[in-house]
């Protein structure tokens, strides 16, 4: 339901008209930066030219451009909404255009930095706005090819990007975010950044990201650490990969910049199904270490305390990749061979067996048939997932930052019960979007979504994740006090210690992608 209230606010860069619906003030597709297009492709994000007038701000802008998701998760719902390179808006719900400066959580949306949006269907509404009486934003950010990939090397710097525009916008959108949130009733001083999979990865890289120091006060990592990066030697190799799909060299700049959109998301879809034959990984690109944006590893500079300022609040769902191996034909009918030999293709050959041994014993332990398959998800769930986030948790209590872990293991009804608690199942708690197929229904369902809303906005506002309806919520600290979020909501030392004993003896700087 729409009103007449007065929706026209004033910007740095000139005067939007938004919608008042359902209680909220709404704003969306509002452009936090100039279109990178034409010979901003490939650029760092530029200043947006101010208007002139009132700027329509009533309809969601368009997408950055996308393939559909391999083996997509069930549950897990992207919008088809028009894409297009011109894709750099955000949008905003705010119960009140006023000077009451409430906390203000920026959404950094997920899809293995090559699909989703800002606008998928689990943020709309506003739901967690209206609720906790924040100002919610949600933005786009350049994807796949556009917005991760080093093109500065293999072009002699003719074409400077360095594999990281998509964190350099999400960065501008915090300063956008900043320079203006006052108007919309925000507070710039009290800005969470949070965002789910491939967001909270994001967020955990701009934790070791000097241009991003200072821009948010406190980080919500959900499903995604420090650890999906990659090296820059890496990422040349990638690239140049990429443009021999076009039969183009380094050489080519011209070319390069003169290709249609359609053509790059072809040449991403063909490379990507190339990768998952032969390294079992779903897309080509990702942040790099390129030694510039990212001088360092992630986990490394924030070990060094590069977001000692900044409080954190991180955790995981148990079952992250059983949606995802579901949807994976490779997965199937995988047997002990097939497990080890994927497992070594990850890890050290000689730290596989014990892993391996020590998951069967758990996974038994739990009253689950320890399959090579179920074995195999349940590792790569704590490769790329958990131990990440331990660790991330862990860097952080060690500089004296408050620091907060949370386990969601509340299994989702659907197919059976075959997904668990599977990776994205939180986010329609999170938002207040429950679907009674996918996230089940009933009073206790409903209860859990109040208390992961409540202490998520309890840790925007102050900093501190406990509130009335979850109870107190204690810092990580050496007893690794963990808030399990399930139907029977409790804190727990060191929950499902096997297993993350189990990667005692190695480092894990980075994890490849799955």
């Amino acid at each position: 339901m729409t009103s007449k209230k007065q929706t026209i606010v004033k910007t740095k860069s000139g005067k939007i008209e938004g919608s008042f619906e359902d209680g909220l003030y709404v704003f969306k597709g509002v452009p936090y930066t100039a279109p990178p297009v034409g010979k901003l492709r490939w650029m760092p994000p530029q200043p947006v030219k101010p208007w002139q007038g009132v700027r329509d701000a009533t309809k969601f802008g368009t997408v950055a451009p996308q393939n559909p998701m391999p083996f997509s998760p069930p549950g897990v719902i992207f919008e088809e909404a028009p894409q297009d390179e011109d894709c750099l808006f955000l949008n905003i719900w705010t119960p009140g255009l006023d000077d009451a400066r409430r906390a203000v959580m920026v959404w950094i949306h997920g899809g293995a930095f090559i699909i989703g949006s800002g606008t998928e269907p689990v943020v709309r509404g506003g739901k967690l706005s209206r609720r906790g009486d924040i100002v919610l934003v949600s933005i786009n950010y350049r994807l796949g090819a556009l917005g991760f990939m080093n093109l500065k090397e293999i072009t002699g710097g003719k074409i400077p990007a360095t594999g990281n525009e998509g964190l350099l916008d999400q960065v501008a959108a915090l300063e956008w975010v900043h320079d203006n949130i006052a108007a919309f009733g925000g507070n710039p001083d009290n800005i969470t950044v949070f965002g789910f999979s491939a967001g909270g990865m994001s967020i955990g890289n701009m934790l070791g990201m000097p241009l991003a120091r200072g821009k948010f006060h406190k980080a919500l990592n959900r499903s995604g650490a420090a650890n999906t990066v990659g090296a820059l030697s890496d990422a040349v190799e990638i690239s140049e990969q990429y443009i021999k799909v076009f039969g183009l060299s380094g050489k080519d700049v011209d070319a390069l910049r003169a290709l249609k959109i359609q053509k790059l998301l072809a040449g991403q879809q063909e490379l990507g199904m190339k990768l998952r034959e032969a390294e079992y990984r779903a897309t080509p690109f990702q942040p790099v270490v390129d030694g510039q944006i990212l001088p360092d590893w992630p986990i490394v500079a924030i070990r060094k305390g590069s977001a000692k300022n900044v409080i954190l609040m991180a955790g995981n769902a148990l079952d992250e990749m059983k949606g995802m191996n579901i949807g994976d034909p490779s997965m199937r009918n995988m047997d002990e061979a097939g497990m080890v030999k994927r497992l070594n293709s990850m890890l050290p050959s000689d730290f596989v067996p014990g892993l391996i041994k020590a998951y069967r014993d758990a996974l038994k332990k739990r009253g689950d048939t320890p399959t090579p398959p179920g074995i195999l998800g349940t590792i790569n769930t704590d490769l790329m997932f958990r131990m990440p986030t331990i660790h991330l948790v862990e860097a952080q209590r060690d500089q004296g930052v408050p620091a907060y872990n949370y386990f969601f293991t509340y299994k989702s009804p659907a197919m059976g019960g075959a997904l668990g608690a599977m990776h994205g199942l939180d986010n329609p708690f999170l938002f207040g979007n429950l679907d009674a197929n996918f996230s089940g229904s009933g009073p206790e369902v409903e209860s859990l979504a109040v208390k992961i809303q409540d202490s998520c906005v309890a840790f925007a506002r102050t900093g501190d994740p406990s509130c009335e309806s979850i109870g107190k919520w204690p810092v990580y600290g050496r007893q690794r006090m963990t808030m399990i979020l399930d139907k029977n909501t409790r804190v727990e030392a060191a929950p499902y210690e096997v297993e993350r004993a189990a990667w005692d003896k190695i480092n894990l700087l980075f994890t490849k992608p799955i």
